[in-house]
């Protein structure tokens, strides 16, 4: 896909146009990014308060009714519920077992485990694990036959 810049000179002239054969899920990404930017995530850590990107998050996690953002290096904890933010995520996040979500920007391999189940490495090291329920869509979502 070719992309074209042209700068302009006042802030009232600036647009995006997207050509494309069909509007697939990729072309609807890109357009809700160019216009909600890339949103994100009221955590809180050691009694502080922060905002997450979206971009930032390699997975959620829920363990005894606390909900748990993991990004590369940190831990924040999230009132909402996970399936709560499950609405609120973008289409690279899914879950992949009755507690986690994960980024699918943020895994580096897949693999398959006895009994079904598949183990996802992200980009961190980190290892999670995918339940037997959600390996389908896992690997839909990841093209993978």
């Amino acid at each position: 896909m070719r992309v074209r810049f042209e700068q302009v000179d006042a802030k009232e002239k600036e647009q995006a146009l997207i050509r494309a054969v069909e509007k697939t899920a990729d072309i609807m990404n890109a357009i809700d990014l160019l216009e909600n930017g890339s949103g994100g995530i009221t955590v809180t850590k050691d009694r502080s308060t922060y905002f997450c990107k979206l971009t930032q998050i390699y997975y959620i996690e829920s363990v005894d009714k606390h909900t748990y953002i993991y990004t590369k290096g940190d831990c924040y904890e999230c009132r909402e519920r996970l399936y709560e933010l499950e609405e609120k995520l973008g289409p690279y996040f899914v879950r992949i077992s009755k507690s986690m979500i994960v980024n699918l920007r943020k895994i580096q391999n897949v693999s398959a485990e006895p009994g079904g189940r598949m183990v996802a490495v992200l980009l961190n090291a980190e290892r999670v694990i995918i339940s037997r329920s959600y390996v389908k869509e896992i690997k839909r979502r990841l093209g993978i036959p």
